[in-house]
Protein backbone atom coordinates (compact mmCIF):
# COMPACT_ATOMS: atom_id res chain seq x y z
CA UNK A 1 0.00 0.00 0.00
CA UNK A 2 1.35 3.45 -0.94
CA UNK A 3 0.14 6.50 1.02
CA UNK A 4 0.62 10.20 0.41
CA UNK A 5 1.03 12.25 3.60
CA UNK A 6 0.49 16.00 3.13
CA UNK A 7 1.54 17.77 6.33
CA UNK A 8 3.49 21.02 6.67
CA UNK A 9 4.39 20.65 10.37
CA UNK A 10 7.86 19.07 10.47
CA UNK A 11 7.50 17.36 13.86
CA UNK A 12 4.09 15.87 13.10
CA UNK A 13 5.12 14.88 9.59
CA UNK A 14 8.25 13.07 10.74
CA UNK A 15 6.37 11.21 13.45
CA UNK A 16 3.55 10.12 11.15
CA UNK A 17 6.06 9.11 8.47
CA UNK A 18 7.88 6.84 10.93
CA UNK A 19 4.63 5.47 12.34
CA UNK A 20 3.11 4.60 8.97
CA UNK A 21 6.29 3.07 7.63
CA UNK A 22 6.58 0.97 10.78
CA UNK A 23 3.11 -0.36 9.94
CA UNK A 24 4.45 -1.56 6.59
CA UNK A 25 3.07 1.18 4.34
CA UNK A 26 5.10 2.87 1.63
CA UNK A 27 4.73 6.60 2.36
CA UNK A 28 5.59 9.76 0.46
CA UNK A 29 5.56 12.96 2.54
CA UNK A 30 5.19 16.46 1.11
CA UNK A 31 4.79 19.73 2.98
CA UNK A 32 2.81 22.05 0.67
CA UNK A 33 -0.19 21.92 -1.61
CA UNK A 34 1.69 22.38 -4.88
CA UNK A 35 4.01 19.46 -4.20
CA UNK A 36 1.00 17.37 -3.18
CA UNK A 37 -0.75 18.15 -6.47
CA UNK A 38 2.37 17.18 -8.42
CA UNK A 39 2.70 13.93 -6.47
CA UNK A 40 -0.94 12.99 -7.09
CA UNK A 41 -0.51 13.54 -10.82
CA UNK A 42 2.73 11.58 -11.00
CA UNK A 43 2.02 8.58 -8.74
CA UNK A 44 -0.88 6.26 -7.96
CA UNK A 45 -1.72 6.13 -4.25
CA UNK A 46 -4.02 3.99 -2.13
CA UNK A 47 -4.79 6.72 0.44
CA UNK A 48 -4.25 10.44 0.98
CA UNK A 49 -3.77 11.86 4.50
CA UNK A 50 -4.37 15.57 4.09
CA UNK A 51 -3.82 18.58 6.33
CA UNK A 52 -5.88 21.61 5.33
CA UNK A 53 -3.72 24.55 6.44
CA UNK A 54 -0.98 24.16 3.83
CA UNK A 55 1.41 26.68 2.26
CA UNK A 56 1.20 27.49 -1.47
CA UNK A 57 -2.14 25.74 -1.92
CA UNK A 58 -4.85 25.11 0.65
CA UNK A 59 -5.85 21.54 1.39
CA UNK A 60 -9.49 22.18 0.49
CA UNK A 61 -8.45 23.43 -2.94
CA UNK A 62 -6.35 20.33 -3.40
CA UNK A 63 -9.25 18.09 -2.41
CA UNK A 64 -11.67 19.81 -4.78
CA UNK A 65 -9.16 19.50 -7.62
CA UNK A 66 -8.75 15.80 -6.88
CA UNK A 67 -12.48 15.16 -6.93
CA UNK A 68 -12.97 17.29 -10.06
CA UNK A 69 -10.75 14.76 -11.85
CA UNK A 70 -13.17 12.05 -10.66
CA UNK A 71 -10.38 10.42 -8.68
CA UNK A 72 -11.67 7.76 -6.29
CA UNK A 73 -8.67 7.96 -3.98
CA UNK A 74 -9.71 7.65 -0.29
CA UNK A 75 -8.97 10.87 1.61
CA UNK A 76 -8.50 11.25 5.37
CA UNK A 77 -8.38 14.89 6.45
CA UNK A 78 -6.21 15.36 9.56
CA UNK A 79 -6.40 18.98 10.67
CA UNK A 80 -6.76 21.41 13.55
CA UNK A 81 -9.74 23.11 11.85
CA UNK A 82 -12.41 21.99 14.29
CA UNK A 83 -15.43 24.19 13.55
CA UNK A 84 -18.55 22.26 12.55
CA UNK A 85 -18.90 24.13 9.27
CA UNK A 86 -15.30 23.27 8.37
CA UNK A 87 -15.86 19.59 9.06
CA UNK A 88 -19.03 19.62 7.00
CA UNK A 89 -17.28 21.47 4.17
CA UNK A 90 -14.43 18.96 4.13
CA UNK A 91 -16.76 15.97 3.93
CA UNK A 92 -18.95 17.66 1.34
CA UNK A 93 -15.86 18.42 -0.75
CA UNK A 94 -15.15 14.71 -1.00
CA UNK A 95 -13.18 13.63 2.08
CA UNK A 96 -13.97 10.13 3.31
CA UNK A 97 -13.10 10.85 6.94
CA UNK A 98 -12.18 13.85 9.12
CA UNK A 99 -9.81 13.60 12.09
CA UNK A 100 -9.13 16.50 14.45
CA UNK A 101 -5.70 17.36 15.84
CA UNK A 102 -4.40 16.50 18.32
CA UNK A 103 -5.33 12.87 17.76
CA UNK A 104 -4.20 9.54 19.18
CA UNK A 105 -1.84 7.67 16.89
CA UNK A 106 -3.82 4.44 17.30
CA UNK A 107 -6.97 6.21 16.12
CA UNK A 108 -5.25 7.50 13.00
CA UNK A 109 -4.00 4.00 12.19
CA UNK A 110 -7.46 2.52 12.76
CA UNK A 111 -9.03 5.05 10.41
CA UNK A 112 -6.37 4.40 7.78
CA UNK A 113 -7.04 0.67 7.97
CA UNK A 114 -10.80 1.19 7.78
CA UNK A 115 -10.55 3.41 4.69
CA UNK A 116 -8.23 0.97 2.94
CA UNK A 117 -10.54 -1.95 3.73
CA UNK A 118 -13.53 -0.02 2.48
CA UNK A 119 -11.74 0.92 -0.73
CA UNK A 120 -10.86 -2.70 -1.39
CA UNK A 121 -14.26 -4.04 -0.41
CA UNK A 122 -12.73 -6.19 2.31
CA UNK A 123 -14.54 -7.47 5.35
CA UNK A 124 -13.39 -6.89 8.89
CA UNK A 125 -9.99 -8.58 9.28
CA UNK A 126 -9.21 -11.40 11.65
CA UNK A 127 -5.54 -12.21 12.24
CA UNK A 128 -4.75 -15.83 13.09
CA UNK A 129 -1.32 -17.23 13.88
CA UNK A 130 0.04 -20.07 16.02
CA UNK A 131 -3.52 -20.78 17.16
CA UNK A 132 -4.05 -17.22 18.44
CA UNK A 133 -6.77 -15.11 16.80
CA UNK A 134 -7.60 -11.44 17.12
CA UNK A 135 -10.32 -9.25 15.60
CA UNK A 136 -8.97 -5.67 15.85
CA UNK A 137 -12.19 -3.83 15.00
CA UNK A 138 -14.07 -5.34 17.94
CA UNK A 139 -11.01 -5.87 20.17
CA UNK A 140 -11.71 -9.59 20.57
CA UNK A 141 -8.90 -12.09 21.13
CA UNK A 142 -8.72 -15.87 21.57
CA UNK A 143 -5.85 -18.02 22.77
CA UNK A 144 -4.64 -21.25 21.14
CA UNK A 145 -7.32 -23.21 23.07
CA UNK A 146 -10.09 -21.04 21.65
CA UNK A 147 -10.73 -19.27 24.93
CA UNK A 148 -11.59 -15.55 24.86
CA UNK A 149 -8.83 -13.37 26.36
CA UNK A 150 -9.21 -9.83 27.67
CA UNK A 151 -6.43 -7.48 26.54
CA UNK A 152 -5.79 -3.93 27.66
CA UNK A 153 -5.64 -1.10 25.11
CA UNK A 154 -1.86 -0.97 25.34
CA UNK A 155 -1.51 -4.73 25.03
CA UNK A 156 -3.54 -4.37 21.83
CA UNK A 157 -1.22 -1.62 20.62
CA UNK A 158 1.74 -3.97 20.95
CA UNK A 159 0.14 -7.20 19.75
CA UNK A 160 -1.77 -6.10 16.65
CA UNK A 161 1.17 -4.87 14.50
CA UNK A 162 3.22 -7.93 15.44
CA UNK A 163 0.49 -10.49 14.76
CA UNK A 164 -0.60 -8.81 11.52
CA UNK A 165 2.84 -9.38 9.96
CA UNK A 166 4.54 -12.54 11.26
CA UNK A 167 8.28 -12.45 10.77
CA UNK A 168 8.51 -8.65 10.71
CA UNK A 169 10.78 -7.33 13.46
CA UNK A 170 9.59 -4.18 15.22
CA UNK A 171 12.06 -2.27 17.34
CA UNK A 172 11.37 -1.24 20.90
CA UNK A 173 11.11 2.38 19.73
CA UNK A 174 8.52 1.47 17.09
CA UNK A 175 6.41 -0.30 19.69
CA UNK A 176 6.78 2.61 22.13
CA UNK A 177 5.39 4.92 19.45
CA UNK A 178 2.28 2.76 19.28
CA UNK A 179 1.82 2.96 23.03
CA UNK A 180 2.02 6.68 23.56
CA UNK A 181 0.95 9.99 22.06
CA UNK A 182 3.36 12.75 21.16
CA UNK A 183 3.56 14.28 24.66
CA UNK A 184 3.26 11.24 26.90
CA UNK A 185 6.17 10.17 29.02
CA UNK A 186 7.58 6.74 28.18
CA UNK A 187 8.72 4.50 31.00
CA UNK A 188 11.96 2.66 30.37
CA UNK A 189 10.45 -0.84 30.56
CA UNK A 190 6.94 -0.24 29.20
CA UNK A 191 7.30 -2.47 26.14
CA UNK A 192 8.75 -5.31 28.19
CA UNK A 193 5.88 -5.07 30.69
CA UNK A 194 3.18 -5.39 28.02
CA UNK A 195 5.00 -8.16 26.17
CA UNK A 196 5.32 -10.07 29.45
CA UNK A 197 1.56 -9.73 29.95
CA UNK A 198 0.82 -10.91 26.41
CA UNK A 199 3.04 -13.96 26.82
CA UNK A 200 1.22 -14.91 30.04
CA UNK A 201 -2.17 -14.62 28.33
CA UNK A 202 -1.37 -16.03 24.88
CA UNK A 203 1.70 -18.23 25.30
CA UNK A 204 5.39 -17.64 25.84
CA UNK A 205 6.33 -18.65 22.27
CA UNK A 206 4.06 -16.14 20.52
CA UNK A 207 6.38 -13.12 20.74
CA UNK A 208 10.12 -13.58 20.28
CA UNK A 209 12.98 -11.32 21.30
CA UNK A 210 15.40 -10.58 18.47
CA UNK A 211 18.54 -9.70 20.38
CA UNK A 212 19.66 -6.12 19.84
CA UNK A 213 16.89 -5.46 17.31
CA UNK A 214 13.38 -5.81 18.73
CA UNK A 215 10.46 -8.25 18.75
CA UNK A 216 8.54 -10.38 16.31
CA UNK A 217 5.88 -13.04 16.01
CA UNK A 218 7.72 -15.95 14.37
CA UNK A 219 6.61 -17.34 11.06
CA UNK A 220 5.18 -20.84 11.41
Amino acid sequence: MRLLLVEDDKMIGEQLLDLLRAEGYAVDWVRDGELAEAALLAQAYDLLILDLGLPKRDGMQLLRSLRARKAQLPVLIATARDALEQRVAGLDAGADDYLLKPFELDELLARVRALLRRAQGRAEPVYEHMGVSIRPASREAWDAQGQAVQLSAKEWAVLEPLLARPGLVLSRQQLEEKLYGWKDEISSNAVEVYIHGLRKKLGAALIQNVRGVGYRVPKE
